[in-house]
């Protein structure tokens, strides 16, 4: 996977940290506003609690929420800590991929893949819910920057157009008969549409091998953390409420979407360690 050899200069990198701020800012709207189907472009930004509309000086990522102490301006009702978190993880994001990769393409096209994965990951986590705006995004910013990467010839981890676009084919079809398979084994939705989207803008990314290195990941991660976390504690909770016991849903973008950027990172090494190990 290659990478720069030259450090980026301090002032470069405070920049790609600012940007990625600023860009986590707009994500944190889009994480509230998509699920509900609201714009985010319109209206502006306004406290939930009291509806104190939010001026610039109170939106500036990071900074606002210290000076203000957490709290809204209007009504003092606190602010969530996950607005200056989301602002913080897509920044340093921002300035890893840069320090990473250096002033090319390839750092600003990991910087997008893995700020969209968060807001998946952040929605489906919250409202079961993969909006359209990350996955229809993401698919054609793929598509797109895989012509311009030719153009470029710019080697970097991410698939050629060739194999962006049979990617996205098997990604989606790939999730969609694992959704079909487990609804005939579970009688109710195993897979809801947003993670069929969602595989096609990973395979977009990442090619047929990592499409499906990333579902296998995914599905490791999701199993685990069902079978040894959230199933017990919902089982419990049913127990102790003397209700029936209904096993809860599984939000698989929160799994796929961390699965996808491991893939793409280091998918490629592991593929070649597996056909050593194995001899194929």
């Amino acid at each position: 996977m290659p990478a720069s050899t030259a450090p980026a200069p301090s002032s470069l990198a405070v920049f790609a940290f600012v940007i990625g701020a600023v860009i986590g800012s707009f994500l944190n709207v889009c994480v509230a506003r998509w699920p509900k189907e609201l714009s985010v472009v319109s209206p502006r930004s306004r406290c939930p609690g009291c509806g104190h509309q939010i001026t610039w000086y109170e939106n500036i990522p990071l900074v606002s929420w210290i000076v203000l102490r957490g709290r809204c301006r209007g009504c003092k009702q606190p602010i969530s800590v996950v607005y200056p978190l989301v602002e913080l993880v897509v920044g340093l994001g921002w300035l890893a991929a840069l320090v990473r990769f250096g002033y090319t393409l390839t750092a600003l096209r990991i910087a997008v893949f893995g700020t969209i994965l968060l807001g998946i990951m952040l929605t489906d986590a919250a409202d079961y819910v993969i909006p359209d705006g990350f996955t229809a995004f993401g698919l054609f910013w793929a598509l797109v920057l895989a012509v311009v990467a030719a153009v470029m010839h710019e080697t970097s981890p991410f698939a050629n157009l060739y194999d962006s676009a049979v990617g996205a084919c098997v990604g989606a079809g790939l999730i969609a008969i694992a959704g079909w398979l487990g609804e005939m084994a579970f009688k109710k939705e195993a897979m809801g549409f947003g993670d069929v989207t969602l595989m096609a803008m990973v395979g977009a990314h990442l090619g047929i091998g990592r499409t499906f290195l990333t579902v296998f990941f995914g599905a490791a991660l999701g199993a685990v953390v069902f079978l040894l976390i959230v199933f017990p504690v919902s089982y419990l909770r049913s127990k102790r409420a003397g209700t029936e016991f209904d096993p809860p849903l599984v939000p698989f973008g929160v799994f796929l979407a961390p699965a996808a950027m491991v893939a793409l990172l280091w998918g490629a090494s592991l593929i070649d360690w597996y056909r050593g190990l194995t001899g194929l």
